[in-house]
C-alpha cells in the first residue's frame, strides 16, 4: 500500500469480478493532468459504497467549523446505465497504486498498453475530505489494480498480440506480463 494512503483493512473494497475500464486512462504513465483510472462498477459494489458513505459524511460534519453553512459534495460515482456506475480514481507519484498481472507479477513499464476496454480487478477505499472552503464529501482512493484482460483497444499497439491469440484459442485464464512478446514464426512449414 502506498505510504501516504492509510486505511483500515476492513475498509478496503475489492471488485470480486473484473470491471471494464472506461474512456481515457493514465494508469501507467502520467498525463498532463496526472494519473487517472475510470471504470464501470456494478450495483453490488455501489451498495457497499453507499452503505459506507453516511458514516464518513457524519465524520466530516464533526470537523467542519459551521455544519449549517458547509456544503456536501455529490457521491464519487455516477450512474451511466441501469445498474452500472462510473467511478474515477486519480493519484500522484506518492500515492501510485500497484499494478499486477493475474499471476501477481508487478507491471512497471510506463508504455504498458492499459486502455479503455481492458478488464481489471480493483482494490480501493472511500475516504472523507474537507476542503478549506468547508465543502466536504468522500473520494475513492485506489490501492491496486490487477490486469485480467487487455481488451480490444490494446491490440492496436501490437504488443498484446500473443495474449489476444491465446485468448482466441482458450489457452489462457488471464493476462500474464511475461507472455506479451510475439511468438517466433517458422517459415518452413
Amino acid at each position: 500500500m502506498p505510504t501516504s494512503l492509510r486505511c483500515k483493512p476492513e475498509d478496503i473494497r475489492q471488485t470480486a469480478e473484473p470491471v471494464v475500464l472506461e474512456g481515457y486512462q493514465a494508469v501507467m504513465k502520467e498525463s498532463k493532468y496526472g494519473y487517472s483510472l475510470t471504470a464501470i462498477i456494478d450495483e453490488n459494489m455501489l451498495q457497499t459504497l453507499a452503505v459506507d458513505r453516511p458514516k464518513l459524511i457524519d465524520w466530516c460534519l464533526t470537523k467542519v467549523t459551521n455544519p449549517k453553512r458547509a456544503v456536501c459534495k455529490p457521491e464519487p460515482w455516477e450512474e451511466v446505465a441501469e445498474g452500472k456506475y462510473k467511478v474515477k480514481f486519480s493519484w500522484n507519484n506518492e500515492t501510485k497504486p500497484g499494478v499486477v498481472d493475474t499471476k501477481g507479477t508487478e507491471i512497471i513499464d510506463e508504455e504498458f498498453p492499459l486502455f479503455g476496454g481492458a478488464k481489471v480487478k480493483l482494490a480501493f477505499f472511500q475516504k472523507p475530505y474537507i476542503l478549506p472552503d468547508q465543502t466536504y464529501g468522500t473520494s475513492l482512493k485506489l490501492l491496486g489494480v490487477q490486469v485480467v484482460d487487455l481488451g480490444s483497444e490494446a491490440g492496436t499497439s501490437g504488443s498484446a498480440a500473443p495474449v489476444d491469440t491465446a485468448k482466441l484459442f482458450g489457452e489462457t485464464d488471464g493476462f500474464v506480463i511475461g507472455e506479451q512478446t510475439a511468438p517466433e514464426v517458422d517459415d518452413d512449414f
